[in-house]
């Protein structure tokens, strides 16, 4: 490490001498990654990966230029190709890029694990996959799936103003779900996540805990049962009360996406869309109701959206994005913000929020979710908010979601309904579904649980930019309850 650290100081301050402004580079001596899956308890799949990389930008003229390569001899000509691709767009630049400051720091970062992944061996793995596939079997279950995700991987972030960041990550992801089909042939499913409370150690620990995963599986076994005998969700207006296995993807397809700066300034409306909020709406627009309070926090010790520091080498922090219903500021980089305030003609953004990350060596960072959390209310547990509700429906499980290119409507379909009448949870429908437009539907958030019901759900497959980067993150989010929103529609 000590000899390449070396190699791309030396690179780093030639670029520069001949005329780069800015340069970084990723240095990637290692990332393992491991899929397994089990279908009907047999093995269908071993992935198994290992790679090494580096990635390096050049700003040049108020141009990007990226380079990447996946051969330590090829530090010299990645150097020279991402400067010779930061010339070449510098003569098409229409906005030139501006870095926002900052101070360079030395660091370094781990994050929590007791158990690496991968020091565990294959057939533990299996076997462990395998009981839980014993408890999802049952006859009404036609199909059972099991799978396990896990990634490490070490990081070396130098740049031409001096920062020296290293990093080991541990990621691990795990899912099972079970498919059942009703008597007129149509399937339906229950599944459940590796999740916690951003709290403890994320290796095969997190994995051992039953209360994290494998307690469930009994749970999700039942819950199918009922839907297939559940009449069908009635087409209606009701309170929907959302359960954190959907409330996640809630607030991370309209307000997280929503809430990207890159977005915002119509960068990203080539591929994954743009964002109805405008630079005149920050400070000015109510996104909620005052029930609602949202964090862009990668300070929380254990989650995906936690990495001690970004791809600009900025420190990772907790900044509110909506403050008791109030838009207040964005997911943000370095290049983002000064052209922000530039076109807002008025200062919205006074420094990064260090959100830029790429999914890989070979990716260029960009505005990436964190964990974009909701701060837990007053108004109780899932039993308080279900007395005080008249006429409502329980969801849960995130089965399909169709959203608005800028975000500004979304239609989300679920495994799983109880409906509720006159503060009591009745029994449980099928295909369940709420829609409505965005702003209106955060306004109608009327009751947001204690911290007992907030549960921080792990993402492993937020998809953005060209080439595609699915990355990892997390959302804590308790139950919430929205007042008149279409059903089963």
């Amino acid at each position: 490490m000590n000899d390449m650290r070396t190699r791309l100081r030396d690179e780093i301050a030639r670029t520069i001498r001949r005329g780069a402004s800015y340069v970084d580079v990723r240095y990637y001596p290692r990332e393992d990654s491991e899929f397994l899956l089990l279908m009907q308890g047999n093995l269908k799949a071993v992935d198994q990966s290992s790679t090494t990389g580096l990635g390096v930008r050049v700003l040049f003229k108020g141009a990007w230029g990226f380079a990447a390569a996946s051969s330590r001899d090829a530090v010299a000509a990645v150097f020279e190709h991402a400067f010779a691709n930061a010339e070449a767009a510098a003569r098409l630049v229409s906005w030139p890029i501006e870095l926002a400051p900052r101070t360079p720091v030395t660091a370094r970062y781990e994050s929590p694990c007791a158990e690496d992944v991968f020091t565990i061996p294959l057939h533990d793995k299996i076997a462990f996959l395998q009981q839980i596939d014993q408890q999802l079997t049952h006859p009404r279950v036609a199909q059972r799936i099991t799978h396990l995700f896990a990634v490490t991987k070490t990081i070396l972030f130098l740049d031409s103003d001096g920062a020296e960041i290293e990093k080991t990550i541990h990621e691990v992801f795990a899912q099972m779900n079970v498919v059942g089909v009703e008597a007129g042939g149509m399937s339906q499913t229950r599944s459940f996540d590796l999740r916690n409370r951003g709290q403890g150690t994320r290796g095969w620990e997190s994995l051992r805990d039953p209360a994290r995963f494998s307690a469930h599986a009994p749970r999700i076994v039942e819950e199918l049962c009922q839907v297939l005998d559940a009449p069908q969700c009635p087409k209606d207006e009701r309170a929907v009360i959302l359960l954190p296995g959907i409330m996640f993807l809630q607030t991370h397809e309209v307000i997280g996406h929503a809430l990207e700066l890159d977005r915002i300034l119509g960068y990203e409306l080539s591929y994954a869309g743009g964002s109805f909020v405008r630079l005149e709406d920050f400070g000015r627009l109510r996104y909620g109701s005052e029930k609602l309070t949202v964090r862009a926090d990668a300070t929380l010790p254990n989650s995906p959206g936690s990495f001690g520091y970004d791809d600009d080498g900025i420190p990772c922090q907790s900044n509110v994005l909506i403050d008791q219903g109030m838009l207040t500021s964005a997911i943000t980089s370095r290049q983002t913000i000064l052209e922000a305030n530039k076109k807002a003609g008025r200062q919205i953004f006074s420094a990064s929020g260090g959100c830029a990350r790429a999914s890989a060596y070979n990716r260029v960072p960009l505005e990436r979710m964190t964990n974009i959390n909701i701060d837990a209310g007053r108004d109780g547990t899932l039993d308080d908010i279900v007395r005080t509700t008249k006429r409502g429906i329980v969801l849960d499980g995130a089965r399909s979601w169709s959203i608005g290119s800028n975000r500004e409507q979304f239609h989300f379909a679920c495994d799983i309904g109880w409906l509720v009448e006159d503060g009591v949870k009745k029994g449980v429908v099928k295909n369940p579904t709420y829609g409505m437009n965005t702003l209106p539907f955060w306004r109608a958030l009327s009751a947001v649980g204690d911290a007992t019901t907030s549960e921080l759900v792990w993402v492993p497959n937020c998809g953005k930019g060209l080439p595609s980067q699915a990355m990892f993150l997390g959302h804590a989010v308790p139950i919430c309850r929205f007042d008149n929103v279409p059903i089963g529609r």
